[in-house]
């Protein structure tokens, strides 16, 4: 697994740490950051949920992002991000909160311009997650969220102010892009 594209591109990352993790492809990290675009990502504050390897925030950063928050549960993989932001160079403009979601949300300090989520395909729901991002209102107005999860799991189109903007499917994977809108 390598960085795609940015200042870091090229670079390896460390593989999970826990046995069963599944990593972002890198197929669908192109497909996210293409559609993201530079405009989105530069000096952008961007949070990366279900982090595991730390591949979707440490991929922001090397495409421009200003910052990033990491939040991982499993003290492990926290570990492996914080070798991987060290590997890449991305060190000092990082946090890792190893706590899980939707409870280490709290430890979150938004907005933020993007938030990254890409968890275990075994979830059976992730609105309670959405829901208490839109609640605590750490996407910024015009902001981004970006879900990656299983064709077999459907996602609402609206979620507060959080609304489908479009969604991107490859094989069992789904992308789906919430633009954050006014009315806070």
């Amino acid at each position: 697994m390598r960085v795609l594209g940015g200042i870091a591109k090229g670079r390896r990352l460390a593989p999970p740490a826990i046995a069963g993790a599944r990593p972002t492809s890198e197929l669908m990290r192109g497909v996210i950051f293409n559609s993201l675009g530079p405009e989105l990502l530069e000096g952008a504050r961007v949070a990366d949920l279900y982090a595991g390897v730390g591949s979707l925030g440490i991929e922001a950063l090397s495409r421009g992002a200003a910052s990033a928050d990491f939040l991982e549960k499993a003290p492990r993989q926290c570990a492996v991000i914080r070798a991987n932001l060290e590997a890449t160079g991305f060190s000092d403009s990082a946090r890792v909160h190893c706590a899980g979601a939707p409870g280490g949300l709290a430890a979150l300090q938004g907005p933020y311009r993007v938030a990254l989520m890409d968890p275990p395909y075994r979830m059976k729901s992730l609105d309670a997650v959405i829901e208490a991002l839109d609640e605590a209102q750490l996407i910024e107005v015009d902001g981004m969220l970006v879900v990656g999860h299983s064709k077999r799991l459907e996602l609402k189109r609206e979620y507060g102010n959080l609304s489908l903007a479009r969604s991107r499917r490859h094989g069992d994977s789904v992308v789906d892009f919430f633009l954050a809108e006014g009315g806070r």
